[in-house]
């Protein structure tokens, strides 16, 4: 769930704020893998459950009587590369005040320093994105701004053309409807590996999370009565890519990054490792995989290929570092193979 404030655009957008503004991050899209490059997980269309399902970063949230999948697209506002394409699989043409849904991203807190947000000196910030369904109408973005505190601002924005995509720009002061929630000491944002804010794309919206566009709340407000029931037929899909949020008060062009760099940021919160052989106890051979400084120390999924009674487990602190890794925890009496899921997302 998520903040946002200022004006509302479509198109290109333009540069961004003040030469300061830019020089405070050489990189500045806070966002990570917004133009869905990286998927450790799975590319086909999977259920939305509430967590992290196919694309890296990107967590699918859904709870309605309805269903809905996420996969990867080839269909891009650019032609080439991906998006994030999400497809109603069992419609809910009622959406009860409890139930959402909707699409988000963790952004880790002490990447956000930048914003001084709980100061007098808190930053504006620049949502920028493609968006293609054909389902036209009223959706809402939000920011939830996790720490400590929580504090919300949804906003709203149009998709006018059917099965067109279209740029969209959003502009999210810290005082935004009036308010100074950001700005005093309870609207800072900790430096550590935890949660800063959520960004979030709706779907659908319960009446329970209603709230006025464009204002900053203590109340759980992610969306507003105008949003659309996206998930009120099987024919309806959402598209969506190039997400980019950065300091400033307009969007520069997306930062396209190599593949390496996304990946590597992707694997500080997920690492998919495949093939390992670790130890033989018959030789007393242990061999330790290292999955480097991942977020904190990560949740361990395997899949034991070989030796059927092989346990992995995670551990930290590898040689001195706050480096993690995983090694066989039994005796096999055999080589084991297994293929490993590390998660520490948000």
């Amino acid at each position: 769930m998520a903040y946002i404030g200022k004006s509302l655009s479509t198109g290109a957008g333009g540069y961004i704020g003040t030469g300061l503004d830019r020089a405070i991050r050489a990189r500045p899209n806070f966002v990570i893998n917004g133009d869905m490059q990286c998927w450790q997980r799975a590319t086909a269309a999977t259920a939305a459950n509430n967590s992290y399902a196919t694309v890296d970063r990107w967590a699918f949230g859904e709870s309605t009587d309805g269903a809905y999948t996420s996969e990867q697209s080839t269909d891009t506002p650019t032609g080439t590369g991906f998006s994030v394409k999400a497809q109603v699989t069992t419609a809910d043409t009622s959406i009860a005040a409890a139930q959402f849904a909707y699409i988000y991203q963790e952004i880790e807190a002490q990447n956000l320093q930048p914003l001084q947000y709980g100061t007098s000196s808190a930053k504006t910030l620049t949502l920028s994105f493609w968006v293609k369904s054909n389902k036209t109408g009223t959706y809402t973005i939000v920011i939830v701004k996790r720490d400590s505190t929580a504090y919300f601002i949804p906003v709203e924005y149009t998709i006018s053309s059917a099965n067109t995509w279209e740029n969209k720009t959003i502009t999210i002061t810290p005082t935004a409807g009036s308010t100074s929630l950001i700005t005093a000491s309870a609207g800072a944002i900790a430096n550590d590996n935890g949660h800063g804010i959520q960004l979030g794309f709706g779907l659908a919206w319960g009446s329970n999370y209603h709230g006025t566009s464009n204002t900053w709340s203590a109340s759980t407000h992610y969306g507003t009565s105008n949003q659309v029931n996206w998930m009120d037929s099987t024919s309806n899909n959402f598209y969506l890519s190039q997400v980019q949020l950065e300091i400033g008060d307009l969007a520069t062009a997306f930062e396209h990054e190599d593949f390496a760099t996304t990946l590597a940021k992707c694997q500080r919160y997920f690492k998919k490792s495949s093939g390992l052989a670790d130890d033989d106890a018959w030789t007393n051979i242990i061999n330790v995989i290292e999955l480097g400084y991942m977020r904190t120390t990560p949740t361990i999924t395997t899949t034991v290929s070989t030796g059927a009674n092989a346990v992995f487990t995670a551990f930290t602190g590898l040689g001195g570092a706050p480096v993690h890794g995983v090694y066989q925890s039994t005796a096999n009496n055999a080589l084991a193979q297994a293929y490993i899921d590390a998660a520490a997302e948000l």
